[in-house]
Formats: C-alpha cells, sequence, structure tokens
C-alpha cells in the first residue's frame, strides 16, 4: 500500500487521458481555486450512489471555482465495465459534467495513495490539500444524509474559514490493483 497524501501536501503530477479525447495534467486547471480528484469508476455501487450528487456539486459550485475531475485506475482487464470504451459509455450516458479520466499505469492513484472508489481529494489554488475523504454521511439515500462533508469543506474555505472537519475516511469498494 503505497502512502496517502497528508492534509497541506502538494497534489502530485500527472497526465492521463480523457474521455473527451484530450490529455490532461495537474496544469490544466490552473484557473480553478478549487479542484476536486476524485478516484472513481464505473462499476462500483457506493460511486454509483453518488453519481449524480457529484453532477450537482459540479453544477451548483462551477461559479465558485470549483473543478471536479473523476479519475478510474481499477484493473480493466478484471473489470472490463471500468475499461475505457467502458468509462465514455457511462459518462455520456449519466451526462457526466466532470472530467473523467483513465490511470492505466495505476501509478497516479498511487501517487496519491488512493485506496477507494469514491475517494475524494480536494485542492486549494497553490494544489494544497485541505480535505480529503468522503462526499457525506449517507451514500445509500441521499434524502437522509445529516452531514455533508465535501459541501461544508468547500462552502469553509470560500468563506475564508478554516475547515472544520478536514478529513473524513473514504468510504466505498477497494481500487482494484494489477497484480504485481
Amino acid at each position: 500500500m503505497n502512502k496517502r497524501i497528508e492534509l497541506g501536501d502538494t497534489m502530485p503530477d500527472f497526465f492521463l487521458p480523457g474521455i473527451d479525447g484530450k490529455n490532461y495534467d495537474e496544469n490544466d486547471f490552473g484557473a480553478n481555486p478549487l479542484l476536486l480528484i476524485i478516484f472513481s469508476c464505473n462499476h462500483c455501487p457506493y460511486v454509483q450512489a453518488y453519481e449524480e450528487r457529484i453532477i450537482k456539486l459540479q453544477n451548483n459550485l462551477l461559479k465558485d471555482g470549483l473543478k471536479i475531475v473523476a479519475i478510474n485506475a481499477n484493473d480493466s482487464d478484471k473489470y472490463s465495465e471500468d475499461s475505457f470504451e467502458e468509462m465514455k459509455k457511462r459518462a455520456t450516458e449519466k451526462e457526466f459534467n466532470f472530467i473523467y479520466l483513465r490511470d492505466e499505469s495505476q501509478e497516479t492513484a498511487k501517487a496519491f495513495g488512493a485506496a477507494f472508489t469514491p475517494e475524494l481529494f480536494l485542492f486549494n489554488a497553490e494544489r494544497k490539500l485541505i480535505y480529503t475523504g468522503k462526499i457525506d454521511d449517507n451514500w445509500r439515500e441521499p434524502e437522509k444524509v445529516q452531514t455533508k462533508y465535501l459541501q461544508n469543506a468547500i462552502e469553509e474555505f470560500l468563506r475564508g474559514e478554516e475547515i472544520s472537519v478536514p478529513e473524513t475516511y473514504a468510504i466505498g469498494c477497494t481500487i482494484k490493483w494489477k497484480a504485481g
């Protein structure tokens, strides 16, 4: 297991292909004061349960400078539904409004120390980690959410306040690592 980046750490470099046909690196989001990296995939029921909330979050907070980037690092040889082609299909089907990248080598996931899908890493304009963990406290039933950890962190940051809960534990499926 790779060491997970910690609060205050600088975002690891990456260069990954997106489902839109473009390649992206960490410098492509310089205009956005907030960058949310979500380690994601297609097949995990936790991710599927959160897709609508992620889309809504991007819609609601894009004007405030939030950019969401999802990265799928799962082994697509063992989980064909997480292949690049299936990523394109799912993004179209679900009308993703965020960038969806493929980490075929799994090096980016390792650099972040990511272990779950979904697992969140929120960075400020200097690309320092300011929040990590999960979206909220009820993955199964959005209407029963009591605490919106991610949204609270973003709103506190935008108000210039210290983030009251900067770290939560991620829940979800484990990243499906390749052998070796």
